[in-house]
């Protein structure tokens, strides 16, 4: 069931899946990212494994409150709460969380701030204490020289009332992140055409959560984490090489890490499912307690 809830004086739209009495996972998008982005099958997977699966559109992207481009109502620690607000409203006590890049992120601050609320967390293609618009720590590798170029080259934004336009950024965007032989463009340029056409505003999405404020660091608090952890990281990451997967499992206690081969920064790409799913579902299996 999809529907419009009110969280923290915005409307955030949220999809629950599933038999709500089967353990919850919750799916955090990145930046930029709605819903969407969690492949409707693979919550199927998730869901004929015995999980009750929500995702949700981030602010400012797919269906949910948007502010105008550039210009931002809220921080990181808006985003944050969103997480466990969510969950208040679906009167959900207690969730797995899956977060990817800065979803991952969002599940790294609910796990140390919010404990009760967390039976587990899953992090995927992030880095450890990462908040928008903050350079990783030095200890951790740059990422891939091409990106850097890119990202350093001044780039014209695209006309972002212009659909077919935005698509293509959209798509030449995940490109640029996909691993080598891991991008499949027709599935691709077809999720970001939905993308398009699901948001309230494809510029405040495009551009807002990369110069909200970040938050307080919160990497030293770490091993602070009594959730189990799961890190799931591409081998071929450009933004997050996999030594912040690498690191992340190393000061989360009790890790367990899962590398994909060639996967970059995205979505597990189909191929790599028959590993993710059974991954997550044992991760996720109900405690006691749950």
């Amino acid at each position: 069931m999809r529907e419009k809830l009110d969280v923290n004086g915005v409307e955030l739209c949220a999809e629950t899946l599933g038999d709500p009495r089967d353990p919850a996972i919750l799916l955090i998008a990145g930046a930029h990212c709605s819903m969407d982005w969690w492949d409707e099958e693979l919550c199927a997977r998730l869901c004929a494994g015995g999980r009750s699966v929500i995702r949700y559109d981030h602010r400012d992207t797919g269906q949910s409150t948007a502010s105008p481009a550039g210009a931002p109502g809220y921080g990181f620690d808006d985003l944050v709460g969103d997480a466990t607000g969510l969950l208040d409203r679906l009167a959900v006590a207690r969730a797995h969380l899956a977060g990817i890049s800065m979803g991952g992120a969002i599940a790294q601050r609910v796990a140390l701030e919010q404990p009760a609320r967390v039976a587990s967390v899953t992090l995927i293609a992030t880095s450890p204490g990462m908040r928008p618009g903050a350079r990783p720590d030095q200890d951790l590798p740059p990422m891939a020289p091409a990106l850097l170029a890119h990202h350093t080259r001044p780039q014209p934004a695209p006309d972002w009332s212009d659909r077919e336009a935005s698509i293509a950024a959209i798509v030449a965007a995940q490109r640029r992140l996909a691993g080598e032989g891991a991008f499949d463009e027709p599935r691709v340029r077809e999720l970001a055409a939905r993308v398009v056409d699901r948001s309230i505003d494809v510029a405040a999405a495009q551009t807002n959560h990369g110069i909200v404020e970040p938050g307080r660091p919160y990497r030293d608090r770490l091993p602070e984490i009594g959730a189990p952890a799961l890190v799931i990281h591409g081998t071929a990451d450009p933004l997050f090489p996999p030594g912040h997967g690498e690191a992340a499992a190393r000061e989360i206690p009790g890790s367990e890490l899962v590398l994909l081969d060639r996967v970059g920064h995205q979505p597990p790409p189909v191929r790599t499912w028959d590993t993710v799913v059974p991954a997550l579902l044992r991760h996720t299996a109900a405690g006691p307690d749950l």
